[in-house]
C-alpha cells in the first residue's frame, strides 16, 4: 500500500520504489494498492498536493482524488475554494493577515480550534504568537511550549533579567550554573540560607560569601566567574553596548552557546535556532527594560479557554492531523524547503521537504491558505527572500494567488502571480514609503515576462538607482538612514538605529 504520504508502509521509510520492488518479490503474485482515494480534503486541495508530490523523483507515483460520495477531481465546483497562496512584505504583516482570517473565520460562525497555522521551523511561532495574545485569540502550540516558555529562552532572559536587576533572585538560581560552572544544589541552598538569614539578594551576597571559606573549589571558582561577568556585562551596557548586541554576547561568553554546539542530541539546534529567534524579537524594541517589560506582559496574558483554541505547531508534527481551515506561512527559500536540510542531504533532503509541503496542504479539509513574504529576518539579518519553489510546483489552475510584495511567480502556468502595478494597487493596503515609492516608480520599470521556475523583482535591477551617496533615506523597519552606496536597486545604508544594511530602493524613501 502507498499511504498517506505518500510512502511506502511496507518496510522501512525510505526509497519508495525500492520497497515496493521487495514487496513485490517477497510476495510474488501480489498486487500493489495505491491508497488514493481521500476523504478529508476537497478537489483542489488534492490537486495542488499531488502536483507538489509529483516533482519527487524517489517515489512510486498516485493521485489523490475526492473520496466524497458523487465528487470527483473531474468538472470541480467553480464555488469550490481554490488554494489561496499570498505575498506580503514581511513576517509581521503575514501574521497580522493570518490572525485577521482567523477572526474573520470565528465572526462567520467558525470556531477557533477549525484553525491550524503549520509552520516549517518552532522559530517561526513567536510572531504568531505575540499577535495572537495582542488581538486575545486563544492559542495553543502542540508538541511543546510556548516560545517564552522554552527553557533555552526562559535562560537568556534570566540573564538578562540579572544584569537589569541585581535582585532578581529567580534568575540568579537560574543561570548561576547554566551552562555548569561547578556550583551544585548544595552550595546554592548554602547561599540561599545566608541571603535569607542577612535579608540581602543571592547575587549582593555571593562576592561576601567568597571573601570567606564557607564555599571551596570548583564553586567558589565557578561563582566568582559568574558574578565578575554578570558586573562586566552590566558595564557594557551602561557603556552603550545596544541590547541585541548584549544578549549575542552573553550567550556566546557565557559558554551557552558553545554549551548548544556541542550538544549531539537533535534539539540542540532548534534551541540555537529559537535564541537566534530571540535576538531578532529584542531588535525589535529601543532598550532592554523596554524588551523585558513586553516579555513580562506576554507571559502574564492569561488566556482563560474552553478548548476553543488555534492550533500551531510544526509540520513534521501535523502528520496524521486535520482541520477545516490551515494556514501555510514562510514558504520561502531558506526557510521552506530549509536550507539546512539542502545542505546536509542534498537531493534526498529536498524529496522529504516536498513531502512535508504535501503533507501540509493535504492537513487542511476546506481552506488552505500559502503565504510567503518579501523580507524575513532569519537568525538576526533582514533578508530578501524568494518564494519557495514548492509555490512555483503548485498548479495555477488550482491556485487563487495574490501579492502585495512586487513579486511575480509561475505556479505551473505561464502567467504570473500579479500582473500590472495597478493590479498590485488594487489588492494592496499598504501605504508604506516602500509601497508609495513602487507605485510612483511602476511607469519606469518593465515586468517582463515572468521566468519558469523562478520568482524575480518586478523593479528591474539595471534601472539607475533614484538615490544618490550620501542621501538621506527613511525605512519602516530600521528607520533613518544615510546612503553609503548604490548599485542599481541595491543600497548600503547606515541606519542611525539599525546600522549598515543592504535594503532594496523601493523600500525606503528620501527625506
Amino acid at each position: 500500500c502507498v499511504g498517506d504520504d505518500d510512502q511506502s508502509i511496507y518496510g522501512w521509510r525510505g526509497a519508495e520504489v525500492d520497497n515496493i520492488l521487495r514487496f513485490e518479490k517477497d510476495f510474488p503474485g501480489a498486487k500493489v494498492i495505491r491508497l488514493e482515494r481521500n476523504y478529508r480534503s476537497t478537489a483542489p486541495i488534492l490537486a495542488a498536493a499531488s502536483a507538489v508530490i509529483s516533482h519527487n523523483k524517489g517515489r512510486l507515483g498516485k493521485t489523490l482524488y475526492v473520496g466524497h460520495e458523487g465528487d470527483t477531481n473531474e468538472g470541480i465546483d467553480p464555488d469550490t475554494e481554490k488554494v489561496s497562496v499570498r505575498g506580503l512584505w514581511d513576517g509581521e504583516a503575514e501574521a497580522r493577515l493570518i490572525c485577521d482570517d482567523i477572526e474573520a473565520h470565528v465572526a462567520r460562525g467558525g470556531a477557533y480550534a477549525d484553525c491550524a497555522i503549520l509552520v516549517r521551523a518552532s522559530w517561526q511561532m513567536r510572531l504568531f504568537e505575540e499577535r495572537l495574545i495582542l488581538l486575545g485569540i486563544p492559542y495553543k502550540v502542540i508538541g511543546g511550549p510556548r516560545f517564552f516558555e522554552r527553557a533555552e529562552i526562559r535562560d537568556a532572559m534570566a540573564y538578562l533579567r540579572l544584569i537589569r536587576s541585581p535582585d532578581d533572585d529567580l534568575a540568579f538560581e537560574r543561570v548561576v550554573n547554566q551552562p555548569k560552572r561547578g556550583v551544585g544544589a548544595s552550595t546554592i541552598q548554602k547561599l540561599q540560607r545566608f541571603a535569607r538569614d542577612d535579608g540581602r539578594s543571592l547575587f549582593t551576597l555571593t562576592p561576601m560569601v567568597l571573601q570567606t571559606d564557607e564555599v571551596k573549589g570548583p564553586a567558589k571558582r565557578g561563582l566568582t566567574q559568574f558574578i565578575d561577568q554578570i558586573n562586566m556585562w552590566r558595564d557594557r551596557l551602561a557603556g552603550g553596548l545596544s541590547h541585541t548586541e548584549l544578549a549575542q554576547v552573553v550567550l556566546d561568553e557565557s559558554g551557552y552557546t558553545d554549551m548548544l554546539q556541542k550538544d549531539r542530541s537533535p534539539q540542540a539546534q532548534t534551541r540555537l535556532d529559537n535564541l537566534k529567534e530571540l535576538v531578532n524579537a529584542m531588535a525589535e524594541f529601543d532598550t532592554l527594560a523596554a524588551f523585558l517589560e513586553h516579555v513580562e506582559l506576554v507571559m502574564d496574558a492569561s488566556q482563560a479557554s474552553d478548548g476553543d483554541e488555534v492550533q500551531i505547531m510544526t509540520l513534521h508534527g501535523a502528520k496524521g492531523l486535520e482541520w477545516p481551515v490551515v494556514f501555510l506561512p514562510g514558504w520561502e527559500e531558506e526557510v521552506f524547503p530549509s536550507r539546512r536540510s539542502l545542505d546536509e542531504n542534498g537531493m534526498k533532503g529536498l524529496e522529504e521537504e516536498r513531502r512535508l509541503a504535501y503533507v501540509g496542504i493535504t492537513r487542511a479539509r476546506a481552506s488552505c491558505k500559502i503565504s510567503f513574504v518579501a523580507n524575513r529576518q532569519i537568525f538576526g539579518r533582514w533578508q530578501s527572500v524568494l518564494p519557495s519553489r514548492f509555490v512555483d510546483e503548485l498548479p495555477h489552475e488550482h491556485v487563487e494567488a495574490q501579492s502585495e510584495t512586487g513579486y511575480s511567480s509561475l505556479p505551473g502556468g505561464n502567467t504570473g502571480f500579479v500582473g500590472t502595478m495597478e493590479d498590485l494597487g488594487e489588492r494592496s493596503s499598504y501605504t508604506s514609503p516602500g509601497w508609495k515609492r513602487l507605485k510612483e516608480n511602476a511607469g519606469r520599470y518593465d515586468s517582463g515576462p515572468v521566468i519558469e521556475g523562478k520568482a524575480k523583482l518586478i523593479a528591474s535591477s539595471v534601472e539607475k538607482s533614484a538615490f544618490k551617496i550620501g542621501q538621506r533615506v527613511f525605512h519602516d523597519k530600521f528607520g533613518y538612514g544615510q546612503v553609503l552606496a548604490a548599485d542599481g536597486t541595491k543600497l548600503q545604508v547606515n541606519f542611525e538605529k539599525a546600522g549598515l544594511k543592504k535594503v532594496i530602493s523601493t523600500f525606503v524613501t528620501g527625506v
